[in-house]
């Protein structure tokens, strides 16, 4: 007997309706809002319908406001960020699994660890090794007693300091810090056959060409799908380019766009350029999730196995 399922389509439907209508509709009011003109917004407030004023508001974006170079920087912390992390989550990973490291089960714990531990917690100490890249050095050397015999010894004690606030190294640095990618690099490792390598060895393939002609291909979705979460983490990141970042040439779009909202009380702030702005920054990450879409879903399904 064939059960009839039609009410269950049905429901399912409607479930799912409910769900596009819950996700566009707020993307269909700053599209709306983006449209109108600020005039036209003090007057009738948000607007459900379109208007004619996009391109003006975006005109706006790009003549009154640096959102264009904070773009620029946005992109450049979000690709360094995704390359840097999963460069470093590949060799990681691949020690950990392929090699016989006595310890490798406390490193991957402790890379885990910084999961537990993400960015906006250490935000402080972040900020403060960032000011000076150079202090643990230095609170060894005090706590050890060795600058006491550095000073007597050439009369001074050894105080390095460099700071990398305001770099785009010192916005990209912290955000590599994670143990996410080991995590899905490793999953996907275990899933291998465990002869790979040794079929590999005995083909004459040393690690660095087993890594580079063999285990790098078959990560191609995997490496696909961390690049893209890594860049999108990057792109939306608020709370350290607020931190590490004090000039506006320096922040990123985020923060820009949080900027246009004036300070001062009783002044009504611009949403229809404000949303123009959101429309802007948001071309960038749909564009990436459009195009990888495919690599993305593909390397998490293979790294669940």
């Amino acid at each position: 007997m064939i059960e009839n399922a039609r009410s269950i389509n049905i429901v399912a439907g409607i479930i799912l309706a409910i769900g596009m209508i819950y996700i566009v509709g707020p993307l269909y009011l700053t599209l709306s809002t983006a449209s109108q003109s600020f005039e036209d917004m003090l007057r009738n407030g948000l607007a459900w319908y379109p208007g004619d004023q996009l391109f003006v508001n975006m005109g706006k974006i790009f003549t009154e406001t640096r959102i264009p170079i904070q773009m620029f920087n946005s992109l450049i912390v979000a690709f360094s960020n995704a390359v840097a992390t999963c460069v470093l989550s590949l060799l990681s990973a691949y020690a950990i699994v392929y090699f016989r490291i006595r310890w490798a089960g406390v490193a991957f714990a402790l890379i885990l660890a910084t999961i537990m531990l993400p960015l906006d917690i250490r935000v402080i100490t972040t900020y403060q090794v960032a000011a000076n890249i150079f202090s643990p050095l230095n609170a060894v050397l005090d706590v050890t007693g060795l600058n006491d015999v550095i000073a007597s010894l050439f009369g001074a004690p050894v105080h390095l300091e460099v700071s990398v606030l305001d770099t785009h190294f010192g916005l990209v640095a912290p955000l590599v810090a994670h143990g996410t990618g080991t995590f899905l690099f490793r999953q996907f490792f275990m899933t291998l056959p465990k002869d790979l390598f040794k079929a590999a060895r005995m083909d004459g393939a040393g690690p660095i060409r087993f890594l580079i002609d063999i285990l790098l291909p078959l990560s191609r979705p995997s490496f696909a799908a961390l690049f893209v979460l890594t860049f999108l983490s990057g792109w939306t990141q608020y709370l350290w380019p607020l931190v590490g970042a004090s000039t506006p040439d320096m922040q990123t779009a985020v923060v820009g766009l949080a900027r246009l909202v004036p300070d001062a009380d009783g002044q009504v702030p611009n949403f229809p350029m404000i949303m123009a702005g959101a429309v802007l920054v948001s071309l960038v990450p749909l564009t990436m999730i459009a195009l990888l879409q495919r690599f993305l879903v593909q390397g998490l399904v293979l790294s669940e196995k």
